[in-house]
């Protein structure tokens, strides 16, 4: 009977010296991690150093489960545990702490982005081509960056079983075999990975860019490695895959400069006041908000069987500018024809023609009927 009291005394006493153990490493990992992240946060506040805010609040979650975990992992072969549960406590730290130690890069990755992002302005409208193109590599990069993390720390995780990590070795042999049926299979996934890579390093296109794809206007919204999601107008969505943007020609609106020429096309009758029509269109761009003071002029480009026609020339920021006003200068221009010149708008003429009368043998006269000619 002492005999068993003695076992269960030295049970429980070993339960308790574990027990505290494993708290006091806890304690002493979120006290590390208070420390550290107090002493970075008041770093990240300093403009003298490169320690970023964006930074510090993407590490503080990882690093709140992963330094608890780490000073347990030091305390652990210590612990009074028989072999066996202490091997199976031991893996399941390894799994956690790899799982975290990913966790971890994956926002140190997001926080250098973001960090990179913030640095710039990006919009659509403006002379943001600088910002744009560093988005556009950032988002895709960050994409590959993360999924070759992911791969891997599930291949250590994997590698970390025994059997697993024979049957690897298995594996490894027949790789070359493996490799060349994959490539055969795969091959169009292969190169449409490849044009993503693509399209980050040379560009055709970025994000907010203006294009016309599949004779579609709009603007793209999203670049991933295997697709492009192009926000139309009407706000549909198009998704094209980012081979189209590689293998068949586009139109980009914004690949330079984001500045466009409008032109609004008049058709009018010969006799229209083609002076006064241009000091008119330079009056409604002077007071119009949407024209850029840049460009502008109007010319007659053709002269047709019954009609004119005038090409009115405009600049603005924009390809959403450049629509509006061409709407403004059309609408405007031809309400000042009908209201100043409406014998300028478009007309078919007649002419009635008088035949004149020829003389009958008797000396009659025989009335001829008057003749209708249309120009």
């Amino acid at each position: 009977m002492n005999r068993l009291v003695m076992i269960l005394q030295e049970l429980w006493d070993g339960l308790i010296i574990n027990f505290g153990a494993a708290v006091a490493a806890l304690l002493i990992g979120m006290l590390l991690y208070k420390a550290l992240f107090t002493v970075m946060g008041r770093l990240a506040n300093r403009a003298d150093l490169p320690l970023s805010p964006i930074f510090v609040a993407r590490m503080r979650p990882p690093s709140r489960l992963s330094l608890p975990l780490l000073a347990l992992m030091f305390v652990t072969p210590s612990l009074s545990i028989p072999p066996v549960p202490l091997a199976v406590v031991q893996h399941l730290f390894s799994l956690c702490f790899i799982g975290l130690i990913t966790w971890l890069f994956i926002n140190a990755t997001l926080a250098s982005r973001d960090i990179v992002i913030s640095r710039y302005e990006i919009d659509g409208g403006k002379e943001s081509f600088k910002a744009r193109a560093v988005y556009t590599q950032l988002t895709i990069l960050v994409k590959i960056i993360l999924v070759v993390v992911v791969v891997i720390a599930l291949a250590a995780m994997l590698m970390t079983f025994a059997k697993i990590r024979a049957i690897g070795v298995s594996i490894l042999a027949s790789a070359g075999i493996m490799g060349i049926i994959v490539g055969f299979a795969a091959q169009r996934s292969l190169s449409t990975l490849l044009a993503g890579l693509q399209i980050a390093i040379t560009q055709p296109i970025r994000i907010n860019d203006v294009v016309i794809v599949e004779e579609e206007w709009g603007t793209i919204e999203e670049i991933t490695l295997t697709y492009v999601v192009v926000k139309i107008w009407d706000l549909r969505r198009l998704i094209v895959p980012v081979t189209h943007f590689l293998d068949k020609p586009f139109q980009n609106w914004t690949r330079s400069t984001t500045n466009l020429l409008g032109t609004v096309y008049l058709y009018v009758d010969y006799t229209a006041p083609v002076a006064q029509i241009r000091e008119k269109l330079h009056e409604v761009l002077q007071q119009s908000q949407i024209w850029d003071r840049k460009v502008w002029g109007l010319q007659v480009t053709n002269a047709r069987e019954h009609v004119l026609e005038l090409r009115a020339l405009m600049s603005a920021a924009d390809a959403p500018a450049t629509f509006d006003l061409r709407c403004e200068v059309r609408e405007k221009l031809v309400a000042f024809l009908k209201e100043n010149c409406p014998e300028s708008l478009p007309r078919t003429r007649a002419e009635f023609l008088k035949e004149e009368a020829p003389e009958n043998s008797a000396g009659s006269i025989v009335a001829g009927g008057p003749g209708l000619a249309l120009e």
